[in-house]
């Protein structure tokens, strides 16, 4: 279930704005160029625009192969109720196509789970354990940490030392959930334990609400069952 996606590839600051108009564009609401000026605008030349572009291509213009039906879906939310959070949606996408950036957030999740905030430079050390110690590693966690600030999941006040949830965004009862979900279980690429969902570490900046067992049962992309412990788990289904 893995997406073929680079090791990194989130290599670059992602303002919300700019997430929010490559989605209308992909759904029907605005126009290429309406994208084209907004970045032209806030780019200091072609190559940060391009690097920016590559993003936004997989994150709503080009998705990866395997991602375009779920893509597909998270576009129909959004068509369907233009007032969905486009934080919520983006942060589907990235955490089901960037590894890179779901490990920040996994980690920036759990550090926060008890006490609501961390340091950066936590954060910095557990990447770093994970892909290395080089300069690349530092400056792409920071490129995530500051696009996950700017779509409303955390403060990082003291000059960026510190890192502070925000309050969740309340996306119980819509269509949301079942695609965070589903979201959550492709980056995972194995089933997870339903009971555990509302607390999963990379679902730190919303609300999903419950009883998600009746909520997911009526998903039909994905699948629920019963492991050999008892407990309810869900998968993708097919």
């Amino acid at each position: 279930m893995n997406s073929p996606s680079p090791q990194i590839g989130f290599d670059r600051f992602i303002q919300l704005e700019w997430a929010a108009t490559a989605l209308r564009v992909r759904s029907g609401a605005a126009a290429l160029e309406d994208l084209s000026k907004l970045l032209d605008a806030s780019h200091s030349g072609p190559a940060a625009i391009k690097k920016t572009r590559t993003v936004l291509n997989r994150l709503w213009l080009e998705p990866l192969p395997d991602l375009i039906e779920f893509s597909d879906r998270g576009v129909q939310i959004y068509r369907h109720a233009p007032d969905t959070s486009v934080a919520a949606l983006t942060w589907g996408m990235a955490i089901a196509t960037y590894p890179f950036f779901s490990r920040v957030a996994e980690i920036v999740g759990r550090l926060t789970s008890l006490h609501g905030e961390c340091t950066s430079a936590e954060v910095h050390r557990r990447m770093s354990e994970i892909y290395g110690e080089r300069e690349g590693t530092r400056r792409m966690t920071n490129m995530v940490l500051q696009s996950q600030s700017n779509w409303g999941a955390i403060n990082r006040p003291n000059n960026g030392k510190q890192i502070v949830r925000r309050a969740p965004i309340d996306v119980q009862g819509s269509a949301l959930v079942p695609w965070l979900v589903e979201a959550c279980v492709r980056h995972a690429g194995r089933t997870l334990p339903v009971a555990t969902l509302d607390s999963y570490p990379l679902m730190y900046p919303f609300k999903l609400g419950g009883p998600l067992s009746y909520v997911l049962a009526g998903c039909a992309s994905l699948e629920m069952r019963v492991d050999s412990a008892s407990n309810q788990i869900v998968g993708i289904s097919g």
